[in-house]
């Protein structure tokens, strides 16, 4: 199932190549093909990290119309851990890199593993192989990933004093990320959306604070009560790194964003509207100024309880977990935003007739237009790859006046 990829300077060199023209300067600034000399390239007006061009426009792609709202002849599609152990090349890959830290922290190694999946099943969306924590160290909080815990942050921020180690974001030691994407964005030309992704603030102050992965959250939710306008600052210092690496990243290739509040769903609703959505809306209002025209998507996990919350922080599409029926998730958010999800990640080890049918009905529920296809979590470890070949197959056989017509004859009959 391999499709031949478009031509571009990048593929015609080989993407290690061209992770060489992008440092010296050559591909990150080209105007309508043309490739000025780094002395006489103009820096963008977000910051000084100038964005990358693509061959055709962006804001066609079948991902970022259904981000929009705009008329689509089918949903889009993509998977959250869309590269991973899951594909053999990775855990290949991973034996001769037996480091996370560097296979997400290089980017000929990113790069590759992000494309892994391109090559295989060419979904709709590449979605750059990195992790939430990543910009941790660019604004000095080293941290850790030690196979059997996990991330490790040995000094946690807790106090006052404690936070005076926080810094700006310095986006120079996150270079590998802008290189990578715009690496990523001439690889799939115009045939798919380079999807970026961060962290929410609450997420990402949870590993912060507790020093690493939790079940409880105990520390993090006292201070709620405890030390409050020390977890405001923390809080408000990542919400400012956080919508600057944003824009970093949109100035890298990024289409589209997505932002993880993973253990938003943690927190009682009433206390994620005050500990955790201002500052989403504050990210969402930064990045608005600086790069309106990019749409930026919302995952919590569990968040049923959430989605009329979620709606409220102004992001463009609401990612839907696999506890929440699409049909009454629609119903809750209305035909004015878009939705993303929800199939669960336990149907890809199911016989491929049902993995189909759930497809099918996912889709029927969130209707024909402002959808955009993928699980309601990450793809499991272990998951066969011919079921996320299949996904991706179904996917681009749908057709909405098809399902629209077949949806009328199921109808037809149940009234018989």
């Amino acid at each position: 199932m391999t499709l031949s990829c478009s031509t571009s300077v990048s593929s015609t060199l080989g993407w290690k190549s061209s992770s060489l023209l992008v440092q010296l300067g050559i591909l990150s600034g080209c105007q309508n093909g043309v490739f000025p000399s780094p002395l006489s390239r103009k820096v963008n007006h977000c910051n000084k990290y100038p964005r990358v061009c693509c061959s055709s426009s962006s804001s066609d792609l079948l991902l970022l119309r259904a981000a929009r709202g705009d008329p689509v002849s089918r949903p889009p599609a993509w998977m959250m851990r869309q590269a991973g152990r899951y594909m053999a090349v990775y855990r290949k890959l991973a034996e001769k890199h037996p480091s996370f830290r560097e296979r997400s922290e290089t980017t000929d190694l990113i790069v590759e593993i992000s494309l892994q999946p391109w090559e295989a099943f060419r979904p709709d969306g590449v979605i750059i192989f990195s992790d939430i924590l990543t910009p941790l160290p660019a604004f000095g909080v080293p941290f850790d990933i030690e196979e059997v815990r996990g991330p490790v942050i040995q000094s946690p921020l807790r106090s006052e004093e404690s936070l005076k180690a926080l810094h700006p974001i310095d986006l120079d030691k996150l270079h590998f990320v802008g290189e990578s994407l715009r690496i990523l964005r001439q690889e799939v030309g115009g045939q798919a959306a380079v999807l970026g992704f961060v962290g929410a603030p609450w997420t990402i102050a949870t590993y912060i604070v507790e020093g690493g992965t939790t079940r409880t959250y105990k520390t993090i939710k006292s201070m709620c009560h405890t030390a409050p306008h020390v977890l405001r600052a923390l809080l408000s210092h990542l919400t400012r790194a956080i919508a600057e690496y944003v824009v970093f990243q949109v100035n890298s290739g990024a289409d589209c964003v997505q932002i993880f509040d993973s253990w938003g769903g943690q927190l009682p609703p009433n206390m994620w509207e005050q500990w955790s959505k201002p500052y989403i809306e504050e990210i969402v209002s930064l990045v608005r100024k600086k790069c309106p025209g990019t749409p930026l998507v919302l995952y919590i996990n569990g968040n049923g309880g959430f989605l009329e919350r979620m709606k409220g922080t102004g992001v463009d599409v609401i990612g839907l977990d696999w506890t929440v029926d699409m049909e009454d998730g629609r119903k809750r958010l209305g035909s004015g935003i878009s939705i993303q999800g929800n199939v669960d990640p336990a149907y890809l080890f199911s016989p491929l007739p049902a993995l189909t049918a759930e497809i099918q009905r996912v889709v029927r529920c969130a209707g024909t237009r402002a959808h955009i296809l993928n699980l309601g979590h990450g793809v499991l470890v272990g998951t066969p790859e011919e079921a996320v070949a299949h996904f991706f197959d179904v996917a681009r056989s749908l057709k909405f006046d098809t399902l629209a017509e077949d949806h009328l004859t199921e109808e037809r009959k149940l009234v018989v």
